[in-house]
């Protein structure tokens, strides 16, 4: 007999994306609790916990890295502590590309380069069910797909979705992070699309768009483990992640296109994504997947990584 997802039918085993279409991105061998990665023209080595097995290619090959990630003795498994041991000749950051989007790299204190390039699948989901809607609308006239992209970083995902045509409201607490989404966006050459960028607290701004009445026809959400908005807003994901998305369902509009929820670092698997995201949307119909976003090495019989848990919600 099989199992039953009350909301979806038969239960459906987790997904495991890794997205092919990178040119500016490569994970070239992992092992040794470590993972050796191309970002542009420029290699690093980061820490991989689940890389338990030996790498691949010669140590001559890692040790050309332009970038080495050490991390701190007490930082524990969570992903904390450390820093960079990063060669002179490595510019502070450099540009790099996926399909028609430019955007910059850079190495940060929290281990990764500024984009999270697993995340690719998720965009290209979202691209699809924006050019399908553009596609469908009765007249060029009409207006664009509505898409809120919370906790966005710097707003790759947000320029993607309004290149495939939707307009865009972007939002981060920090200020930091949205300037780095206007560096990205002139990269682009996007200066005049329809993106709005705002920096604020997810839940405060949630908030008062349901005050307002303003609707979204698409919701994209990475929240952090734990975090402060710009007044002190204290965030933890196992309290605060119900709250979000039963607020966020809220500002879906009558004819809604997805919801997507990707979390990091935290001890649970994409079941835990998948039962959040399906509680949030009892009776809006539609259907739940979920899974785990990976990077696959570039090499034969590819070894992969999961990265991240995701659920996405499709009307």
């Amino acid at each position: 007999m099989s199992k039953i997802d009350e909301n979806n039918g038969p239960l459906a085993q987790p997904e495991l994306l890794a997205d092919h279409g990178w040119h500016d991105y490569a994970l070239l061998d992992s092992g040794n609790l470590q993972k050796l990665e191309r970002f542009g023209p420029y290699c690093f080595v980061r820490p991989e916990p689940q890389a338990m097995w030996s790498p691949r290619l010669d140590k001559s090959v890692w040790d050309k890295a332009q970038g080495v990630f050490v991390p701190s003795q007490k930082g524990g498994d969570d992903g904390e502590g450390g820093g960079w041991q990063l060669h002179k000749s490595l510019p502070p950051q450099w540009q790099v590309g996926y399909q028609d989007l430019k955007f910059l790299a850079r190495p940060t204190p929290f281990r990764h380069l500024g984009f999270f390039p697993e995340q690719a699948a998720h965009w290209n989901w979202c691209a699809d069910l924006i050019k399908t809607r553009v596609k469908s609308s009765p007249s060029k006239d009409a207006e664009k797909p509505r898409i809120l992209n919370l906790f966005a970083y710097s707003g790759v995902a947000s320029l993607h979705a309004a290149a495939a045509g939707a307009n865009v409201t972007h939002l981060d607490a920090s200020k930091k992070a949205v300037a780095q989404a206007f560096e990205n966006r002139d990269a682009s050459g996007l200066q005049d699309a329809p993106i709005r960028f705002i920096t604020d607290d997810a839940m405060r701004f949630i908030e008062r768009e349901i005050r307002r009445g303003n609707m979204y026809d698409g919701i994209i959400m990475d929240p952090p483990k734990y975090g402060r908005g710009p007044k002190g807003e204290f965030w933890r994901i196992e309290e605060d992640l119900i709250p979000l998305l039963t607020s966020a369902r809220r500002l879906l509009s009558d004819n809604p296109l997805f919801m997507v929820l990707t979390i990091y670092a935290i001890r649970a698997s994409s079941q835990a994504a998948h039962y959040a995201l399906r509680e949030a949307m009892d009776g809006a119909g539609g259907i739940v997947t979920s899974g785990e976003l990976a990077v696959a090495e570039e090499q034969d019989n590819p070894r992969v990584i999961s990265q991240a848990n995701f659920a996405r919600w499709q009307a």
